[in-house]
């Protein structure tokens, strides 16, 4: 199973699209955003496929409007944090801005801690878990998302057009 991993979308609807579209042509089958959604419509944009999603700083006043985004579209809000299991692999999403929320998902040992926030892509590992950031569509010199291939470990980047 691959996934698409995208974070910091700030509300930049029509970026978010694009990348949604990148990550569809590239095979993903379920989608996972790091936070800093911003609006309800970036919920909706990314419902084409199943949807797991976290909170992000940018979040914080739009808490009930996201929820309710994702009661009404069957979606999965991991609210500040939280752990799926798909395709045998244990997934952590965080937005990464708290450590309070970071630090016990760590602990658990996921196979793989989603995170946000810092605007930049990073890939590496922390003991037995492999941390990964899709970098952003807002604030960054190029706007990035990732796919992540459950199967064989194998992480791409994809570069999404201004």
């Amino acid at each position: 199973m691959k996934i698409g991993i995208l974070s910091d979308s700030h509300n930049h609807l029509e970026r978010t699209e694009r990348a949604v579209a990148l990550l569809q042509e590239a095979g993903a089958e379920a989608l996972f955003h790091c936070g800093d959604l911003a609006t309800p419509e970036i919920v909706s944009a990314c419902a084409v496929l199943p949807f797991y999603f976290t909170f992000g700083n940018h979040d914080a006043d739009s808490v009930p409007q996201l929820e309710q985004a994702a009661q009404e579209q069957n979606l999965h809000c991991l609210r500040w944090g939280g752990e799926v299991k798909l395709a045998h692999r244990r997934i952590a999403l965080v937005h990464g801005h708290i450590t309070r929320d970071l630090k016990p998902l760590l602990a658990a040992e996921p196979d793989y801690l989603l995170t946000g926030h810092s605007h930049q892509t990073h890939d590496f590992h922390e003991g037995t878990t492999r941390r990964i950031n899709p970098g952003a569509l807002f604030r960054a010199k190029v706007f990035t998302v990732a796919t992540l291939d459950l199967a064989t470990d194998d992480l791409q980047w994809i570069e999404v057009p201004r």
